[in-house]
């Protein structure tokens, strides 16, 4: 295993050399050059020949790149220019407020989607399975931020069940020791500001986990309708086994590969695709303060956001590929 680890590891170095160089040649081919990007209606002449300095855009190509990546290499992303703070700061800032959003919105695709897709299966035909079927392709079909809208009209205006907005009640004088805001009411044993923080989470969640859903929904569906029909789903039955333990080893085991797969594909797209949602709930987290970087043309949030996807999509592979074994110990990843 810890072999399949290095291996995987060795693998994301081209990834991220690749990705450095389409991102080194996308910000040195930007309208009017890099500097005049990133100074925007402040692109004198004067202004822009200090960038250049102090940038050194002024310098030959190939010195810029490796000194791009040396930055890299450091942890230096660049510095935002609209708060002018160091963009691996931002990022550390607003990254437990997307992944704690994330991780509920999971857990909601995962501890429905996969009971539901195996009942569908279990029941071909009839009325579960053509409910599920209808229900995931709403969950397709359905835009994130209209869902998210109806979700906030109906159960936090109409029905003030959940919160409008935010992460938190600003009214609660809590203490934020790792800045996921659950865990720390957890910590803390603040149990009001942990529960108040997870009620600021459910709506949203809801609303960036439908897709997920819907879409382990038919996986699961489909691959545990694959399942049953193999030889030794079969063998298993004509031997007398208890359907509880033909479900259990021989189904559901099975069946997780596939599943697995889409849910780990899903994990990136929950975190890279949050945009929507924390803007209609006021979420701060890095998918708000993306959208504001991308209508404000701050180009080193942009470039750090898109390797910190890069990385967070590599080692969720990582992680798929790994549980693999678990799973399904004759499957030996090379």
């Amino acid at each position: 295993m810890l072999q399949v680890i290095g291996k995987r590891l060795l693998m994301l170095i081209p990834t991220l050399i690749g990705l450095s160089i389409l991102l080194f040649v996308w910000v040195r081919n930007l309208p009017g050059g890099p500097a005049t990007a990133l100074l925007g209606d402040k692109a004198t002449p004067e202004a822009i020949a200090r960038i250049n300095e102090a940038y050194g855009f002024d310098r030959p190509l190939v010195e810029q790149y490796f000194t791009y990546v040396g930055k890299l290499l450091q942890g230096d992303f660049g510095t935002s220019t609209v708060t002018g703070r160091p963009v691996l700061e931002e990022f550390a800032t607003r990254f437990p407020a997307t992944l704690e959003l994330a991780a509920v919105a999971l857990i909601f695709a995962i501890g429905i989607g996969i009971p539901l897709g195996y009942l569908a299966a279990r029941h071909y035909g009839r009325f579960w399975d053509h409910s599920s079927v209808v229900l995931s392709l709403i969950g397709i079909t359905v835009p994130v931020f209209f869902l998210a809208f109806i979700l906030k009209w109906l159960l936090a205006i109409q029905v003030p069940i959940f919160p409008t907005d935010g992460r938190q009640d600003p009214r609660i004088n809590a203490t934020h020791v790792t800045d996921f805001y659950v865990l720390d009411g957890i910590l803390t044993r603040e149990w009001d500001a942990s529960w108040d923080a997870l009620m600021h989470l459910i709506l949203p969640g809801i609303a960036l986990g439908t897709i997920p859903l819907a879409i382990i929904v038919r996986i699961t569906r489909a691959s545990v309708l694959e399942v049953q029909g193999a030889d030794y789903v079969r063998t298993a039955r004509a031997k007398g086994l208890m359907e509880r333990t033909i479900r259990n080893r021989f189904v559901l085991r099975n069946a997780m590969l596939p599943v697995t797969t889409t849910i780990g594909l899903q994990t990136g797209l929950l975190i890279s695709g949050a945009v929507l949602t924390e803007t209609v709930f006021a979420f701060s987290g890095v998918g708000r303060f993306l959208r504001d970087a991308i209508f404000n043309l701050d180009y080193p949030v942009l470039q750090g956001f898109i390797i910190f996807i890069a990385v967070a999509y590599s080692l969720i592979n990582l992680l798929v590929d790994v549980s693999y074994g678990f799973i399904d110990p004759r499957v030996r990843v090379q």
